[in-house]
């Protein structure tokens, strides 16, 4: 039999992964035949003779075969789909595991998906992904009001890795009662990308204090200045690529950004006309320059760039 785990949610892939293999040692407990192959590591030939070696255990192998799209061997996922009818037809099991998107264009990925059981793991929105935090607060039979679910969401984004540490830090804070915003403000830090975006906010709504209160809270937290700009520089970046897009009445999907970086931005684009937002990015562009020249003084650059829009 086998399985094939992918998507970009490596979190929700490497769940379900290990629930296969939790699975599988509550069967075969020696756990002396649950085999971990990478294909960038080794060829067809050294995964195939894994079904050819005899368990003294007479136990169902368990093979975790990894970064086939990346395999040290071109011939790999040809020698694979090769292969393939008599792999099915064994009594071990293959999870074929990619831990991030993977190229749906190539014959290997249409072969599995025609003949193989496949589960994808797509990034949840951030309305899936609000039910997903009350779930695993729920888990740990603990509350969250919808305010602090907003909140944690808006602090760590749509990565579960990093949701998942928080919550466990919040709960155990927290055992008893709801956890609430006051709760996430002492103990979540915000992520950078996520103040940049209130930040042009606030700089689109006129509100230049607001701007560079929360620029200098990252700086006081010891942030980088450089990685700063360059957060600010892609965020224009983006409201510049779909102004033009709405400028010349063209879908905005074809700006390559994430659905959700679409709607956020276009949210934005209605603050700033074409013009202005060019001439932003050329000044961005300049600053970033004058700053790896030396000829001015980082902070000083981001607090000049602030008053100036």
């Amino acid at each position: 039999m086998i399985y094939f785990l992918y998507g970009p949610d490596s979190f929700r892939s490497r769940q379900k992964l290990n629930e296969i293999i939790e699975g599988y040692k509550k069967v075969h407990k020696s756990g002396l035949n649950l085999i971990y192959i990478d294909a960038r590591e080794v060829d067809f030939k050294n995964f195939y003779s894994n079904f050819k070696i005899t368990s003294m255990f007479a136990e169902k192998k368990l093979i975790i075969l990894k970064n086939v799209f990346l395999a040290k061997s071109v011939k790999f996922q040809e020698e694979f789909l090769a292969n393939l009818k008599t792999i099915k037809e064994l009594k071990d099991i293959v999870i074929i595991y990619e831990d991030d998107a993977v190229d749906q264009r190539t014959k290997f990925f249409k072969e599995l998906k025609k003949k193989v059981k496949c589960q994808e793991f797509e990034v949840l929105q951030p309305a899936m992904v609000a039910k997903w935090i009350f779930a695993e607060f729920g888990n740990k039979g603990i509350k969250i009001n919808a305010d602090a679910n907003a909140l944690l969401l808006s602090f760590a984004g749509n990565n579960l890795w990093r949701l998942s540490n928080e919550i466990n830090k919040l709960a155990n804070y927290k055992k008893n009662g709801i956890i609430t915003k006051e709760d996430i403000e002492l103990l979540v830090k915000p992520n950078i990308e996520s103040d940049i975006f209130k930040t042009i906010d606030a700089l689109a709504s006129k509100n230049k204090k607001e701007a560079l209160a929360l620029l200098h809270k990252h700086l006081d937290n010891g942030d980088n200045i450089l990685y700063l700009f360059s957060m600010i520089a892609y965020q224009f970046r983006n409201l510049l690529t779909i102004k033009e897009l709405m400028e010349k009445r063209k879908s905005l999907s074809g700006s390559g950004l994430h659905p959700f970086v679409v709607k956020k931005t276009s949210y934005l684009c209605g603050s700033f006309n074409l013009d202005q937002l060019k001439d932003i990015y050329q000044k961005i562009f300049e600053i970033d320059s004058d700053i790896k020249t030396g000829k001015i003084d980082a902070e000083l650059a981001l607090d000049l760039f602030v008053s100036q829009i």
